[in-house]
């Protein structure tokens, strides 16, 4: 039976009068991935910095194993966080964080450590201060991974790696999961690259709640319709638009839900073509002021 590790009721986070969370209903269930994603400054931040303790609620209702984590030094050890932005002391070298870590965490695995500095080529010897953003991102994700903590955040600090060495990252994050399972919440701005990892889909836009769905059903719930503006136009009158561009006499219009057998016959017929929207596509659709604009540029023209 799945277990429910986080439970979000009402979470509220306010700054003066600027309101960086504003009630939000979230859980998270043990051994998933999840993808907590969004714009820059939904607020996915500052909810992980919630979920981790590092900051309290202005209002609302939050428990991690049950517990609020702010208060509970047991929940803190049972988690770890690493930042984009994450901090070093400066004196300090990759052997020294690596050393340290098994005091912060005690499901710590020194052999898959050591594997992940020869596969990041991290420079051990070397002081924090000296290395290049893309070695202080892998020394991140190195510790994040051979943490096994029960719940991994991952803020995007891998950012800083290269192509070939985010990949390194998603194959040993895949691989690792698979005999350790445990909860993993990964933020980031590179949707495409980890589509295929992620399990459940969290969506924030402007600290509000936009979508929380399992990727499977997140995955081809869109399609593009494009032709003629006046047949697409036709065509999709009746459904859920959240994407609108026109060009001319031409039409491409994105609908929510997907299209049955004899949907799609009848769009052939009418000479449309369909595609599917990837998730990075379905959340510049439901996040971006593209439709909007475009349905009030409409109006006043006509």
């Amino acid at each position: 039976m799945t277990r429910t590790v986080v439970r979000a009721s009402g979470l509220t986070k306010r700054y003066g009068s600027f309101t960086a969370v504003e009630a939000v209903d979230f859980t998270v269930e043990e051994n998933r991935i999840y993808g907590l994603l969004g714009r820059n400054g939904a607020g996915k931040t500052t909810i992980m910095q919630l979920l981790t303790g590092q900051i309290f609620p202005t209002a609302g209702e939050l428990e991690v194993f049950g517990r609020p984590p702010a208060e509970h030094a047991d929940v803190l050890r049972r988690m770890c966080f690493i930042a984009e932005s994450q901090r070093y002391p400066d004196a300090y070298k990759p052997l020294h964080l690596l050393r340290a870590a098994p005091w912060y965490f005690e499901n710590w695995d020194e052999e898959f450590a050591r594997r992940l500095v020869d596969d990041f080529r991290i420079p051990l010897n070397r002081y924090v201060r000296k290395l290049s953003r893309g070695q202080l991102s892998a020394v991140g994700v190195t510790i994040g991974l051979a943490s096994r903590a029960p719940i991994t955040f991952f803020d995007e600090p891998y950012l800083g790696l290269d192509a070939v060495a985010r990949h390194v990252f998603y194959d040993r994050l895949l691989a690792d999961y698979a005999e350790h399972p445990r909860t993993i919440v990964l933020s980031t701005h590179l949707i495409d690259e980890v589509a295929n990892l992620l399990e459940h889909i969290i969506l924030i836009d402007q600290g509000r709640l936009l979508l929380d769905r399992d990727a499977e059903e997140v995955r081809g719930s869109a399609t593009t319709v494009a032709g003629t503006r006046a047949t697409v136009e036709s065509f999709t009158a009746d459904r859920p638009v959240i994407g609108r561009e026109h060009l001319g006499g031409q039409a491409s219009v994105t609908i929510d839900g997907r299209l049955d057998l004899a949907e799609r016959l009848r769009a052939k017929e009418l000479g449309l073509e369909l595609s599917p929207v990837s998730l990075q596509q379905l959340i510049v659709h439901l996040t971006g002021t593209d439709l909007h604009a475009g349905s009030a540029g409409e109006e006043a023209a006509a």
